[in-house]
């Protein structure tokens, strides 16, 4: 049987790509004791309200007929944000040589944050070059990888 992100991932890819957007991830997740479905979209030049709202209408008539979901959830469709996790390898693919926030499950050299540029991605492995340095973290120690904006 097919997890439920996977399903909403196959009837909200022509939707989001209908509306000239690609679709960056989907999540379900039980948060202060109710559901959400979250589908995140991304497009070049940013997302807009209006590019969730048409979305949201039109993947809102397409769930509630394939009806994936039994129980009752908040639907939700936003942009996947300027410092969006990076997930999949095709994530790190296309963000390589950007900077990032990493975040170990556990201290590392002291700490459990590093701000650096994308190195590297081997299945999961991440590479940061930190100032003239580059730092390797394995896949069981990495919690979190997102992109970084600095302002």
């Amino acid at each position: 049987m097919k997890k439920v992100t996977e399903t909403v991932r196959e009837l909200a890819l022509p939707v989001v790509e209908e509306n000239g957007c690609k679709l960056w991830d989907v999540e379900y997740v039980r948060e202060a004791g109710q559901w959400y479905l979250r589908i995140y979209i991304d497009k070049d030049g940013g997302v807009n309200i209006l590019d969730c709202e048409a979305i949201s209408r039109a993947l809102s008539d397409i769930l509630d007929e394939a009806d994936p979901i039994e129980s009752s959830y908040i639907f939700e469709v936003a942009s996947a944000g300027a410092e969006r996790p990076l997930k999949r390898p095709g994530d790190f693919e296309q963000f390589m040589g950007s900077p990032v926030l990493l975040k170990t499950y556990k201290p590392v050299d002291g700490r459990k944050e590093f701000s650096g540029d994308l190195a590297g991605y081997d299945n999961g492995a991440v590479t940061l070059r930190i100032g003239e340095e580059e730092k390797r973290f394995e896949k069981d120690a990495v919690a979190l990888v997102r992109l970084r904006c600095d302002f």
